[in-house]
């Protein structure tokens, strides 16, 4: 089952994230999709506040993987740049999925085939305003799919925040 929901700003956009990350777990993989300037970055920034990381995040577009530490590790991976599928292989992704902290793939769905069957699919989308975005969560596998009440619960507390802001709806 697919949760989408809409955000009206990069503002709206990082507090989803970081209400998500409560709900992460270590192992887990988060993969982000969409267009150039939806707000994966911003995404990935709010979900790092929300494992209680303080330093700035920024894209790792050139550098690939950047790791930060709070409740959990999150390793921000950027697969933007990347031509072949065996680049994203050659980044030991799976070393970094095992090693207990959350991995965070922007650009994810070009590197899907790489990736374990369980990760929770995060796809951002052009609103009909400007900054408007949607957003859909799509849990993959059993280990996301055991946390739907949770996903459902993270939205709702976040629509309930910003009442008219956020635009809940489940397909």
């Amino acid at each position: 089952m697919t949760l989408t929901t809409a955000t009206t700003d990069a503002g709206q956009t990082r507090a989803l994230g970081a209400a998500l990350a409560a709900v992460a777990e270590p192992g887990d993989v988060v993969l982000l999709a969409g267009d150039l300037g939806t707000g994966k970055t911003a995404f990935a920034q709010g979900f790092a506040a929300g494992l209680g990381i303080d330093e700035p995040v920024t894209s790792p577009t050139f550098t690939l993987v950047r790791s930060y530490t709070g409740r959990l590790t999150m390793h921000h991976v950027d697969v933007y740049r990347l031509e072949r599928l065996q680049e994203a292989l050659d980044l030991d992704l799976a070393t970094m999925i095992d090693d207990g902290g959350v991995t965070v793939i922007e650009w994810g769905d070009v590197v899907a085939p790489a990736l374990p069957a369980e990760f929770l699919e995060v796809r951002l989308d052009y609103g009909e305003a400007d900054s408007e975005r949607t957003v859909a969560l799509r849990p993959v596998g059993s280990r996301w799919s055991s946390r739907d009440e949770k996903l459902h619960q993270v939205v709702a507390a976040v629509e309930a925040e910003e009442p008219g802001r956020l635009a809940g709806r489940s397909r």
